[in-house]
């Protein structure tokens, strides 16, 4: 399946910028079911300087640079991405059991594992707490599969949690999310990640895309997609599989990954520092995922 994809970040400043330094996360990176075919990114004002490089997860970052003065930052993301069909292995309920691979990242050494242990330290939004554990055990049961497992937690979260725009930000404490059982997708990530650590179990936080389809007999409006987030976490058999707990489903092909990272500060969209501003300053964004049939 191919998507092609615009994704516009547009900040207004009550007061002028002098000068900016940005990384972005808006390329589509390649995993075991996607592929980006092309990626293009346009800012305004133009930057001195721009370049992208690989960073230590393996995402494609975008650094740049602007030393003229402006009110206002637009940066367009357009990509192409191929996904694939999903391995109908992995839907079924076989592989380890939850003890069995608790027992496997404590005592095995290849590659493979020593470098999916670094996902079950804490992180700087997430760290492992009681109450991430007395939430999580009850879905962990030794002799189930370590996917039953996952799976479980994921639709407790969805059935639990309310999604609340208006209740988080970016830098609500995970503790706050639990105690109100409310928040949006960055937050259900942060959530699963860390109930999943707490459980001896490597996981990742997930950035990118969901398409979203209108209703029957509507029209899809252009830009009404949205940034999402989701999780991976690793099985020893089958490697890193995904979960998308704010929609109870693991990633299908509806899902494009833009990066991995312990949890939101790595794969931010886009952060930075500016020089100026104002102490108020406006975001909008518009992401449209537009899938086609087949390429031309």
């Amino acid at each position: 399946m191919w998507f092609s994809i615009r994704h516009t970040s547009h900040y207004k400043y009550s007061q002028r910028v002098t000068r900016c330094y940005n990384l972005a996360n808006v390329a589509p990176r390649d995993t075991d079911r996607q592929r980006c075919l092309s990626n293009r990114i346009s800012i305004s004002p133009q930057p001195i300087n721009a370049a992208k490089r690989a960073d230590y997860f393996g995402n494609t970052a975008y650094h740049f640079e602007i030393q003229k003065m402006h009110s206002e930052l637009i940066i367009t993301a357009e990509s192409e991405v191929d996904l694939f069909d999903r391995d109908p292995a992995l839907d079924l309920d076989i592989g380890l059991t939850y003890a069995d691979a608790v027992q496997y990242f404590k005592k095995q050494s290849n590659a493979a594992n020593l470098s999916a242990r670094e996902f079950l330290l804490d992180s700087p939004m997430v760290a492992v707490s009681p109450e991430l554990t007395d939430y999580a055990k009850e879905s962990f049961i030794s002799s189930r599969s370590l996917k039953t497992c996952v799976s479980e937690l994921t639709s407790r979260i969805y059935s639990d949690f309310i999604f609340d725009p208006k209740f988080t930000t970016v830098s609500t404490p995970l503790s706050e999310v639990i105690k109100h059982k409310r928040g949006v997708c960055q937050d259900f990530a942060h959530l699963q990640v860390g109930c999943l650590r707490a459980m001896g179990i490597p996981a990742k936080y997930v950035s990118g895309y969901i398409e979203t389809l209108p209703k029957p007999g509507e029209e899809k409006l252009v830009g009404a997609d949205a940034t999402h987030a989701w999780i991976a976490y690793y099985s020893p058999d089958q490697g890193w599989i995904e979960f998308d707990p704010t929609n109870n489903t693991p990633a299908n092909n509806q899902h494009i990954v833009t990066a991995f990272g312990r949890d939101y500060y790595d794969v931010t969209p886009v952060k930075g520092v500016i020089f100026g501003g104002g102490e108020n300053q406006l975001l909008t964004v518009s992401v449209d995922v537009q899938r086609n049939e087949t390429r031309n």
